[in-house]
């Protein structure tokens, strides 16, 4: 892993808790995907954009926010347990495929050794049109500096 000092919002931790793990005391696969999301939404708040500057609700649909992104491909492949109190190191590799699209690579860590890689990818669409349009410009700003930084 890079020294986080260089991409502070590409570098994260998580401690898996109790909640997280089935009868056989091991994370449940389906968190991985809501740690994989809540990830993001961390990455983006460290990189310094208001969540409500991405996530419209209803109470603020203005027409910059008419942007939605929502999820077209998700895949994970496990390689070690993950069990209550595993602390892990979580990095983020977002790469932004063209104009209205990006994916993002989330490898989880224990103890320096990989136990999770997943991928999540992100088409955004105009949500009264439901066509693709462009990435919304902090997306596309967070997407650029995250390449440079990286690099």
């Amino acid at each position: 892993m890079q020294s986080t000092s260089s991409v502070p919002w590409l570098y994260l931790k998580r401690v898996v808790r109790f909640g997280d793990t089935d009868a056989a005391g091991v994370m449940h696969f389906h968190h991985l995907f809501r740690w994989c999301h809540e990830a993001w939404e961390e990455s983006l708040e460290t990189y310094g954009l208001s969540l409500n500057q991405v996530f419209p609700d209803i109470t603020n649909m203005q027409e910059s926010l008419m942007v939605g992104l929502p999820i077209v491909h998700c895949e994970a492949d496990f390689f070690l347990p993950m069990t209550t109190g595993d602390h892990l190191e979580i990095e983020l590799l977002p790469l932004k495929l063209d104009v209205s699209s990006f994916e993002m690579q989330v490898r989880f860590k224990c103890l320096g050794q990989e136990t999770a890689l997943a991928l999540i990818r992100h088409v955004a669409i105009n949500f009264r049109s439901r066509k693709r349009c462009p990435l919304p410009n902090a997306i596309s700003l967070w997407l650029e500096d995250s390449a440079i930084k990286r690099a």
